[in-house]
């Protein structure tokens, strides 16, 4: 048994929990030919799955939610670092190759880069991992929330948590969308911020939802194309996901 196929049904078993199913049916359906009872058994036996006598509901037990955990936090992140950092690119099928293969201090490292997020692309939520705990609001952060911006400061848009496509919509259609340098004009008693040119009034529920890359050389926005605090990544680290992803998306 691999454990890429143990991780598959793991991974199956951890969205079931997002969404409180734990129907054996629901399993099998969800991964149709990629469903394997023999792998389940085996997940049994080094107690990472519950299953109940009559074989009708399966749950990932303590051990197996913190293997879950990892899968899934691993995936989510490269989800982020693909669509934010990189560019963009088959989101699915990259992160699926990248959970397997990473170090959780590689994981962590990749958290740290993009400001700990808290949804993948999708809105799903990101799994905490111990340097998301100890970092909140640290200044090592590399990425703040838009709220956090003084009136006449700039940023760029690292990401845009949204719940709903409308307000992704909506937003889009206002050209605010990770990469877009933003300043921001008046918070109070609304929002007003600049943005290619125009000017937007948001409440600030929306842009609570927007992060924006942390300008190490404050309003300097000189030199914006780059991605400000990927020079600061740790060599390996950087290394590593360059050739990665340059590898799978070239």
């Amino acid at each position: 048994m691999r454990n890429v196929e143990q991780d598959e049904h793991i991974e199956q078993l951890w969205y079931m929990k997002e969404q409180n199913v734990a129907a054996m049916d629901f399993l099998k359906k969800a991964m149709e030919h990629a469903f394997d009872p023999k792998i389940i058994e085996g997940l049994v036996e080094i107690g990472w799955v519950d299953m109940a006598a009559d074989g009708l509901t399966v749950r990932l037990t303590e051990a197996g939610e913190a293997r879950a955990r990892q899968l899934i936090r691993a995936h989510r992140l490269a989800e982020r670092l693909i669509a934010d950092v990189l560019g963009g690119g088959d989101l699915e099928a990259i992160a699926c190759e990248f959970e397997h293969i990473v170090s959780p201090e590689l994981v962590n490292g990749i958290c740290t880069l993009l400001g700990h997020p808290k949804e993948c692309p999708h809105g799903m939520p990101i799994p905490e991992g111990d340097c998301c705990k100890l970092a909140h609001k640290s200044a090592l952060s590399l990425i703040i929330p838009l709220t956090d911006l003084k009136p006449g400061e700039s940023a760029r848009i690292a990401y845009i948590n949204c719940r709903n496509d409308q307000q992704i919509h909506k937003l889009e259609g206002l050209c605010i969308r990770p990469g877009v340098i933003v300043k921001l004009h008046q918070d109070f008693p609304t929002y007003v911020i600049e943005c290619e040119g125009a000017s937007i009034a948001l409440d600030k529920g929306v842009v609570a939802n927007i992060s924006v890359w942390k300008n190490p050389r404050g309003n300097d926005l000189a030199g914006a194309d780059k991605v400000p605090g990927k020079e600061a990544h740790p060599g390996a680290l950087k290394k590593f996901v360059d050739a990665f992803f340059s590898r799978k998306t070239g």
